[in-house]
């Protein structure tokens, strides 16, 4: 049970108590939209009248729409009602430590753009002022009436709890960056900030379209690092300075491969995009060093083209990979046990031939073989989770801001 500091409780009046029932009723209607006012009513065990009063409060003040009728086997056909985004847009943006995407969604994460990339500047102010400049050109290209409403950030690093500064960026080399006023300041737009495997926890979240949440969730985002996101009793794991998760630099071996963070053997070494081409190239990774020639012309894209080809030298070191990427994922269950592991990143683009290596990686080092059995579900890359994830953490201060404020 969650302690209550006795210092932070307020006595509940009708206001809260209106703000809470907006709040149910934006969330389920995230979930399930479309849906009827009786529809709500009989998730809820209410009376159709106090829904109507809810939803009617909200269509007043943007947050809902009616769509066109539903289904009915007899009677008049219901009203649906969804989330009201027209005309509200945001930019959403995946900070990778090789290149930059952005894109603009509605608020609901529905793409708007073609999603647009450049090559990630290496020095900090210089990131800001390249990324700023590409959001006021997508800005400016984009014809949709409308607002945008700012500009949501997945970044591969560790942040401080208000999302502000960049505390840490091991692959990128950065250390207390205030890149929130950087950018908020280039762009007079509200900027959120976070984690990019938190930001796919949220993205998953936020996409669960009626499905019922599990308890416990993790995610694992592989890109050009390795990043892990876990929601534990409905709450996202953040800890006392806001880098719980991080798994990524736990060390599989302390023999192994030098790590960007400056340890060795680290999961992130074995398993990321770019421990996995280097692997092929048979190139080690120089952390603060420039990659090989090799290793910076071949793309994972191309890897995973050469995958599917057949090519036994690529095909051997996405085995290893994804036996690197099962011991890690036993860390995670030995540590949290959680109902299910997502997977995302371009090479959950051969999951068929990984997940019988990775199902070896876990057992061996899980302690329970029951807990080995954990869902593991893959997320493709181009479902674009961390933008996805990005577009939410905009959305939701919209909606459930909208769902604080008193009906």
């Amino acid at each position: 049970m969650r302690k209550l500091h006795p210092k932070l409780l307020a006595i509940a009046t009708r206001g809260t108590h209106r703000a809470i029932n907006r709040q149910v009723v934006l969330n389920l209607l995230r979930a399930y939209q479309p849906i009827s006012r009786a529809e709500l009513a009989r998730r809820l065990r209410m009376q159709r009248g106090a829904i109507g009063r809810i939803v009617n409060g909200l269509i007043s003040d943007g947050l809902v729409r009616e769509g066109g009728p539903g289904d009915t086997d007899r009677g008049r056909k219901p009203t649906l009602l969804h989330l009201d985004s027209r005309g509200r847009w945001s930019v959403a943006v995946d900070v990778r430590v090789t290149r930059t995407f952005l894109v603009i969604t509605d608020l609901v994460g529905n793409e708007l753009s073609p999603i647009r990339s450049f090559v990630t500047d290496a020095d900090p102010k210089s990131f800001a002022s390249h990324l700023a400049g590409e959001v006021r050109r997508l800005v400016a290209d984009h014809n949709e009436a409308g607002q945008c409403h700012g500009v949501g950030i997945a970044f591969p690093g560790m942040l401080d709890r208000p999302g502000n500064i960049v505390l840490r960026a091991p692959a990128l080399g950065w250390r207390n960056v205030p890149l929130k006023r950087l950018l908020s300041a280039a762009l007079g737009l509200p900027v959120e900030l976070e984690n990019a495997a938190r930001a796919c926890v949220f993205a998953q979240m936020w996409s669960l379209h009626g499905e019922a949440p599990p308890g416990d969730l993790a995610f694992v985002s592989v890109s050009d690092g390795l990043g892990v996101g876990l929601l534990i009793a409905g709450d996202v794991l953040r800890g006392r300075h806001n880098i719980a998760g991080e798994f990524g630099h736990l060390p599989l071996d302390l023999g192994g491969p030098p790590c960007a963070c400056g340890a060795v053997g680290c999961w992130e070494a074995y398993v990321s995009n770019l421990a996995t081409l280097s692997r092929y190239l048979g190139t080690p990774i120089r952390p603060g060093q420039p990659v090989s020639s090799e290793v910076a012309q071949l793309s994972i894209g191309d890897f995973m083209a050469r995958v599917e080809e057949g090519d036994a030298k690529a095909v051997s070191a996405l085995a290893s990979t994804a036996h690197y990427l099962g011991l890690g994922l036993a860390s995670i269950v030995n540590a949290f046990d959680p109902e299910r592991i997502y997977i995302g990143g371009e090479i959950m683009a051969a999951w068929d031939l990984m997940k019988a290596d990775v199902r070896r990686g876990l057992a061996q080092r899980a302690l329970l073989e029951s807990a080995a059995d954990v869902e593991i579900v893959p997320v493709a890359a181009h479902e674009h989770p961390r933008l996805r994830g990005a577009s939410a953490l905009v959305g939701a201060q919209i909606f459930v801001a909208g769902g604080a404020a008193t009906a």
